[in-house]
C-alpha cells in the first residue's frame, strides 16, 4: 500500500488553496489614498495573512503603467474618467467596477500665509506667484481643479502661475515647502499636514462629483482574490478607516 499518495493530495489541496507563491497581490491606488490604504493594507494581512504589495501614484500615471503590462491586481483610481479608458481598453473586468469613496476639493496656503481667499477670484490675485495643482490635462485632482476654475471663469486668468505636478502630493509638498503661494488639492490631502492651512473650501456643487472606483484588472493572475479585495474595501473596518481620512464613504459600495 502506497502511504505517499494521500499525502501528496494532501499537499496538491492545500497549495491549490493558496495564493501561487510569491505572487503578491498587487494594487495600483491614487496618491490621496496612502495612508488609508497603508492602514488597511496592514488589517488585510492581520485578518487574512497575505500583505498587499501598494503602489502609489497619480491615477494616470498608473493608467500608463498597467497599459504598459505592469503587474497589477487592483486598480483604485481617483476618478471614473481614468478608469473607464481602461474599461473602453478591455483592460478590466467590468462586472467588478465598485465606487467605493468621495472626496472635495480646498484652497490650501502655507500656515503663515496671511493670505484671505473667499472665492476662486482671489487665486488670480499678484500676490499668488505660483499656484500648485496635479496636470491640469492628466491628473484627476489637477482635472478637477480645472473645471472648477473654468466654471467660474478664472482659469485664464491664473493659468500662467499654474505649477502643474504629477499628483495631488506633489502640489501639497509644493505649497508645505512654501515653493508655492497657494494650492488645489483633496480635502483629504490637507489633512496630512501641518505645514498648510485650507483657506477656502470648494463647494462641492461647483465640481463634478469626485468619486474613487475600483476595479480587478484582467491582467491579475488571480481575479477572483482582487475581488474579494475590492469587497474588503467595502468592508466595515475599512470604511471606518476611510472615513477616519476625511473621505466620504459608500457602504453598499456603489456599482
Amino acid at each position: 500500500m502506497n502511504l505517499r499518495l494521500p499525502v501528496i493530495r494532501l499537499l496538491a489541496v492545500v497549495f491549490t488553496a493558496l495564493p501561487a507563491l510569491g505572487a503578491e497581490l498587487k494594487i495600483s491606488a491614487a496618491a490621496s489614498l496612502s495612508e488609508a490604504m497603508t492602514e488597511i493594507a496592514a488589517l488585510y494581512e492581520k485578518e487574512h495573512g497575505e500583505k498587499p504589495q501598494l503602489n502609489f501614484g497619480g491615477s494616470n500615471a498608473l493608467a500608463r503603467q498597467i497599459r504598459a503590462g505592469a503587474p497589477c491586481d487592483v486598480f483604485f483610481s481617483a476618478d471614473e474618467a481614468t478608469l473607464n479608458q481602461l474599461l473602453e481598453d478591455k483592460l478590466l473586468h467590468e462586472n467588478s467596477v465598485t465606487k467605493l469613496l468621495g472626496n472635495s476639493l480646498v484652497v490650501i496656503t502655507p500656515v503663515s500665509s496671511p493670505l484671505v481667499i473667499s472665492s476662486a477670484a482671489d487665486l488670480a490675485s499678484p500676490s499668488i506667484k505660483r499656484l500648485a495643482l496635479g496636470d491640469p490635462a492628466a491628473v484627476p485632482a489637477g482635472v478637477y481643479a480645472r473645471k472648477w476654475l473654468e466654471g467660474r471663469q478664472q482659469w485664464d486668468a491664473v493659468a500662467g502661475k499654474v505649477v502643474a505636478t504629477e499628483n495631488v502630493r506633489a502640489a501639497l509638498a509644493a505649497v508645505a515647502s512654501t515653493n508655492a503661494g497657494a494650492g488645489i488639492v483633496y480635502r483629504t490631502d490637507a489633512m496630512i499636514s501641518r505645514q498648510v492651512k485650507v483657506a477656502y473650501e470648494v463647494p462641492t456643487d461647483q465640481t463634478p462629483p469626485i468619486i474613487y472606483p475600483a476595479a480587478a484588472t484582467k491582467s491579475s493572475p488571480d481575479p477572483g482574490r482582487a475581488i474579494r479585495f475590492i469587497a474588503f474595501l467595502r468592508s466595515e473596518p475599512s470604511l471606518s478607516i476611510f472615513g477616519k481620512h476625511g473621505f466620504r464613504t459608500f457602504p453598499t459600495g456603489g456599482k
